[in-house]
């Protein structure tokens, strides 16, 4: 199994996979490896069976968390739902990738059925802290202006923290209001941005920006050096602002402020195609989870979007008087 690791290692950077994707399924074989290992003595994929993948589910549930870790203590809590199910959805990809290259002639997860993922309340910004946050930012200095407008640009686009870090100037089009975004799997898309952001962006690029310490680097947004600002940098950041803001019940982090930008699209009357589109993902499963948080007011777009309504009927005048509900013969 380890060797036929490296071959759908290879073969997915080959595809552009990217590389976290391709790390979680390396890590994931790798334990269905150990315990197969451990309990039968080796790691064959010609003789993984359903029976093998159930019985490593049932491990896994029972699992606790850092158990033979080298660095953190084993915990009492055990393995999350969602760590469960990225796991076994990551052995799969391994899997099918073995039956697509002739290595074996059955993916054994055709007959098995794999945990869902239990779905979590997904915590966003109230106005008022959002309002909080960006009052604890010193935008007076070049570094918190430019942290001010970043937090802007990821609430306003929902971009993922990876995608602002790598922005380039040649990605920008101030007079559009649009920004050139390259996704997950190498995908680009085009994301609008509002006319405050589109400004605020212009000022820190014309005034604020630090000199490249490079030709080479043409990175939006840098340190004070002239670096490419990373992601976990952005993190850091935000955690920090967090909590000189003393914000509680939800996490800062740039990840919140993406759920936070699609929750309020919708509820300011964005659709969920556009929102879809805006995000990068590649199904509406996601975004459909976005309209439950929004709780949008479905009586509220009724009013603008009902079919009968938007016809254009010519008023029509009923009975003036109230008819039996069993006429008796028509008169001659």
């Amino acid at each position: 199994m380890g060797r036929l690791l490296s071959g759908y290692v290879l073969c997915a950077t080959s595809e552009g996979k990217s590389q976290k994707s391709v790390a979680i399924v390396a890590d994931s074989v790798g334990y269905l490896e150990e315990f197969l290992i451990k309990h039968k003595g080796d790691a064959n994929v010609a003789e993984v069976t359903p029976t093998e993948i159930r019985a490593f589910i049932l491990y896994l549930k029972e699992k606790r968390r850092f158990d033979n870790h080298p660095l953190n203590p084993a915990q009492q809590r055990g393995l999350s739902g969602h760590t469960i199910n990225t796991y076994l959805r990551s052995i799969r990809i391994f899997f099918s990738w073995l039956t697509a290259e002739g290595i074996t002639n059955e993916n054994p997860f055709h007959r098995v059925k794999i945990p869902k993922a239990p779905r979590k309340v997904v915590p966003t910004f109230s106005d008022s802290q959002i309002s909080t946050l960006l009052g604890a930012i010193d935008t007076a200095s070049p570094s918190g202006y430019r942290d001010y407008v970043m937090i802007l640009m990821l609430l306003d686009t929902g971009l993922r923290v990876s995608e602002m870090a790598g922005l380039r100037l040649s990605d920008v089009s101030i007079a559009d209001g649009m920004l050139k975004v390259l996704g997950k799997g190498n995908k680009e898309r085009a994301v609008p941005m509002g006319r405050q952001v589109a400004h605020h962006l212009w000022r820190y690029i014309s005034l604020c920006r630090p000199e490249p310490s490079t030709p080479r680097i043409d990175h939006v947004f840098l340190t004070r050096d002239g670096r490419p600002l990373s992601k976990d940098r952005v993190e850091k950041l935000m955690r920090r602002y967090g909590g000189k803001a003393g914000l509680t019940g939800v996490r800062s982090s740039p990840h919140t402020l993406r759920h936070t930008a699609a929750v309020s699209f919708l509820r300011n009357g964005g659709d969920v195609f556009s929102l879809q589109r805006m995000l990068g993902h590649s199904t509406l499963e996601m975004t459909r989870r976005y309209c439950e948080l929004a709780d949008v007011d479905v009586k509220r777009a009724h009013v603008t979007a009902s079919p009968v309504d938007n016809l254009g009927l010519t008023h029509v005048r009923g009975p003036s008087k109230k008819r039996s509900r069993f006429p008796g013969p028509k008169q001659q």
